[in-house]
């Protein structure tokens, strides 16, 4: 039986934090307090990690919980999509990583490509804002949503390294490498393209 202990753990979390945010009785922020240690308590003996890890990751934060958000580029050259080779899993993602604060959607998926990529891109349209949980990635601590920005090539050339990447490629539709499937997966790369293909005022959602 499936067990959707991350699922609990993290209801768990964004509950206790809430309350430790809008509580004012001192019995109730007490009892949040020991959710919050409780859910914490649960990430790490499911994933085997050490408490002080889980709790800095999974339960540092303070205010109202929501989700984070993941911003990725969709650069086409010749109906080829670029990629960069991750460092961290050695596999392949598009480019981008988490919104940083003080900087618009396009502008994290400028930069994203500029540090991981090398190339200089303009942002063109909105084309899926995805829930992580709702497709096949690996589970996470976190829920997540994943922002897909198409992104017109317009400068710049191919890194060869990033503090980040260890290779940046451009690949056809049908010969999609190895990829990082904590960053993204082959069927939402595969609807990258038909989105491109498709009419400008689609986006997918979910």
């Amino acid at each position: 039986m499936n067990i959707p202990w991350l699922d609990w753990a993290k209801e768990i979390q964004a509950i206790s934090q809430a309350g430790l945010t809008y509580g004012e009785n001192g019995y109730d922020l007490e009892r949040y307090e020991a959710l919050r240690k409780i859910s914490v308590e649960m990430m790490s003996y499911f994933t085997e990690t050490p408490v002080d890890k889980v709790t800095a990751l999974f339960a540092s934060d303070t205010g109202y919980q929501t989700p984070k958000v993941d911003i990725r580029a969709v650069v086409l050259q010749e109906n080829k999509l670029l990629l960069v080779k991750e460092r961290a899993d050695g596999a392949w993602a598009l480019p981008g990583g988490w919104a940083d604060i003080g900087l618009t959607p396009t502008e994290v998926a400028v930069k994203e490509t500029r540090e991981e990529a090398g190339y200089d891109v303009k942002p063109v349209r909105l084309l899926a804002v995805f829930d992580k949980k709702r497709h096949a990635h690996p589970p996470s601590a976190n829920h997540v949503y994943k922002m897909f920005i198409l992104c017109e090539l317009v400068g710049g050339e191919a890194l060869e390294a990033g503090l980040e990447t260890t290779g940046v490629r451009f690949f056809g539709e049908n010969e999609l490498p190895q990829l990082s499937v904590e960053r993204n997966t082959a069927e939402q790369l595969q609807r990258m393209f038909e989105l491109v293909r498709g009419p400008a005022s689609q986006v997918l959602l979910d």
